[in-house]
């Protein structure tokens, strides 16, 4: 069996070909251009490789489903050119990114900043909600918000060119690839893992950024014991954009301070041409447009259930989960109990079929056995394991076949609602 090659992801370098390794990662639905502005400041002192996700400005379209492989990528896009230790900032996802490597790679991280990021992103139902409503109706509802989400509304009232330009960046981003990030951030949580980071980090959020504000700055701070906080005013979630110059200056002091001995281990030359992996991006440089505790090992006594649990949030969401949980009592427990280990822990974890084929098997069934209410809960997990809404009606049209018109017309009228619900954009 051959084994399957990680793939390199898209960059370029700026600056000094022998100067120290500073490493900015991007937001989800942005470029490498987010951070255009900083380039030429950080340039003077640092060899600045800027990243892009995959399927973002023009990268290939290798979907990457959780923030621990985006990390794998950048590392072997990293040892490819011959860079061992590095500082690193990263804005939102890309933020998740550097909280990644500064836990599971700290010999390689001198020195860390988190901007507009966060040790969890939301809920995991939000995110997989996103995913639902672009497997659905594709990015352009979700392009034409993002101005809303990123910036301040005086910015983007201001600056047309880059609020036009922040749509295109996501319109023009690979649907398959939003999605996967979407299924990165669901699965991000490192929040009691935090007291490990053992590197200088300044952590950076907007004062009006209503995703990761200075609410989950201080999160952050708190947990990392040598963590310190900078709240920008007038700013929103892309801060790097709305206000540059405030954005610059933290991160030159940042590093200029926090990166105390250099880097140990420092990369080779790396040629002042390089831009490996680089396909021309479809969105023009914004440059242009403006003057837990570890859990138990595996066959641990609560590995099946720990497993079963992870799978049954995942795949009916948190809040059908938590309703059925909080209703449990001593008469019922045992029941939910045996549900979680065994009918996710062990049925919906097996290898044999994957969570899509799966959804369809429970949609037919539950349709023959006349079980409305865990039909829409399984309507809704069905959208999230990746169907799309014409995917469930070819389903629900088989099994008016084999289940009878009378059964297929509930059915329908419930998943109707669902999908409705679901493939709604988010406000």
């Amino acid at each position: 069996m051959s084994e399957t090659k990680t793939p390199a992801l898209q960059f370029r370098f700026d600056g000094p070909e022998h100067a120290p390794v500073l490493i900015v990662g991007p937001s989800l639905g942005t470029t490498w251009h987010m951070w255009d502005r900083q380039v030429p400041e950080l340039a003077r002192q640092w060899r600045v490789l800027r990243w892009d996700l995959p399927g973002h400005g023009g990268a290939p379209a290798h979907p990457a489903g959780s923030v621990a492989e985006l990390a794998a990528r950048l590392l072997v896009t990293l040892d490819g050119l011959g860079v061992h230790r590095f500082g690193y900032a990263g804005c939102a996802l890309g933020g998740a990114v550097g909280l990644e490597l500064a836990l599971r790679h700290p010999e390689r991280v001198a020195s860390l900043a988190l901007v507009a990021a966060s040790p969890r992103f939301g809920t995991p139902d939000e995110f997989r909600q996103r995913g639902v409503v672009v497997r659905s109706n594709g990015l352009e509802q979700i392009a034409r918000s993002s101005p809303e989400r990123w910036f301040t509304g005086g910015f983007a009232a201001a600056q047309p060119a880059i609020t036009e330009w922040a749509v295109q960046m996501v319109r023009t981003t690979d649907p398959g690839c939003y999605i996967a990030a979407c299924e990165a951030l669901a699965g991000f949580d490192v929040r009691p893992e935090l007291g490990r980071i053992g590197v200088p980090t300044l952590v950076l959020a907007g004062s009006d950024d209503r995703i990761t504000g200075p609410a989950e700055a201080r999160t952050l701070v708190a947990g990392i014991p040598d963590a310190r906080l900078a709240v920008v005013p007038g700013a929103s979630h892309l801060v790097p954009v709305e206000q540059p110059a405030a954005v610059t200056d933290l991160l030159v002091r940042h590093f200029s301070s926090a990166w105390a001995a250099g880097p140990a281990g420092p990369a080779g030359p790396v040629p002042a041409s390089v831009t490996q992996g680089v396909t021309r991006p479809r969105a023009m440089p914004i440059a242009e447009l403006a003057a837990a505790p570890a859990p138990p090992g595996p066959g641990g006594p609560d590995d099946l259930y720990d497993s079963g649990l992870k799978v049954r949030r995942e795949v009916l969401g948190d809040a059908y989960v938590d309703h059925a949980l909080d209703d449990a009592d001593d008469f019922s427990e045992d029941f939910q109990d045996f549900a979680t280990r065994y009918a996710w822990g062990e049925v919906w974890n097996r290898p044999g079929l994957d969570r899509r084929a799966r959804s369809c098997v429970a949609l037919g069934a539950l349709v023959a056995g006349g079980h409305w209410e865990a039909f829409a809960a399984h309507t809704r997990a069905a959208l999230r394991n990746g169907l799309t809404p014409a995917e469930v009606r070819e389903v629900l049209l088989q099994t008016a076949v084999h289940c009878g018109l009378p059964a297929a017309n509930r059915a329908f009228t419930i998943a109707q609602q669902v999908v409705h619900e679901e493939t709604m954009p988010q406000e």
